[in-house]
């Protein structure tokens, strides 16, 4: 036991393959969106259907190659995974909340629920490498705006299934999860089922305004698990919208802090 642990706290594990990897992980993931931009998308609009199929078939292509390059970034060593109860994920109508802790949080999430919209930073609309796939799948751009929240709302009711991040960037290193109350207005108004996915990686990395050439000295462990479903029906009855969205937002904030105060006990046992 005692060798076992000394072999994974090395503090090398691997750095300088591990560092070739995530450049290549990182070019990789470039050229596969101009790729898509410029020869996927174009001959997938020359296929029959109307605007919503043309998005199902943008949705289910990003999803299944996001899927694809999680694996490329396990098998080349970048990192481990455990995901517990995806399959419980991408019900129509249901609003799928996470903490934002990495960049990578996102790929995953994408890559588990294939027709799933997703709210994303609006800076990736005007990013050569993400502008084709963002705009083919019809993702909602973050900007702020109420026509934005509306959508998202009616996305929901038209049984998308929804991927949204309520703290609006990833959370510093060693602090706790700060929610918007953006979050809770759009699952009040429009979501059926309301289900929280608890993701935490260890060691750090890509963190908000982390370079991706600083790795940790080991190898990263991310873990994903999906909570239990909450009824947002069980908070509206509470009063009027913005009494229900503090409530149903505070709730939310308490949850994952227990919940990633849970998860780093049982890390920290022997």
């Amino acid at each position: 036991m005692d060798l076992a642990t000394a072999a994974v706290s090395k503090p090398r594990d691997q750095y300088y393959w591990r560092l070739l990897a995530t450049a290549a992980c990182f070019c990789l993931f470039g050229l596969g969106g101009l790729c898509l931009r410029v020869l996927v998308f174009p001959l997938l609009s020359c296929l029959p259907g109307g605007v919503v199929r043309h998005r199902q078939r943008a949705r289910h292509t990003i999803s299944w190659l996001f899927w694809q390059f999680v694996r490329v970034m396990r098998f080349s060593g970048v990192l481990t995974y455990q995901i517990d109860g995806a399959e419980r994920l991408g019900r129509p109508g249901q609003m799928i909340i996470a903490n934002h802790p990495s960049l990578i949080d996102v790929v995953f999430l994408i890559g588990l629920v294939r027709q799933g919209n997703c709210v994303i930073k609006q800076s990736l609309f005007d990013n050569p490498f993400t502008r084709g796939p963002v705009s083919e799948a019809q993702y909602l751009g973050n900007d702020g705006s109420m026509d934005m929240l509306d959508n998202a709302v009616q996305c929901l009711r038209d049984g998308q299934p929804l991927v949204i991040f309520p703290e609006g960037t990833r959370t510093p290193p060693g602090q706790a999860p700060a929610f918007h109350r953006g979050a809770a207005a759009i699952a009040l108004r429009g979501a059926k089922i309301i289900t929280p996915v608890t993701i935490k990686v260890s060691p750090t990395t890509l963190t908000k305004n982390e370079p991706w050439y600083r790795i940790p000295q080991r190898r990263v462990h991310l873990s994903l698990s999906v909570g239990t479903d909450i009824d947002p029906q069980t908070f509206a009855a509470l009063g009027p919208a913005p009494k229900a969205s503090r409530a149903l937002n505070d709730y939310l904030h308490q949850y994952y802090i227990k919940e990633l105060a849970t998860d780093e006990r049982s890390t920290a046992r022997p």
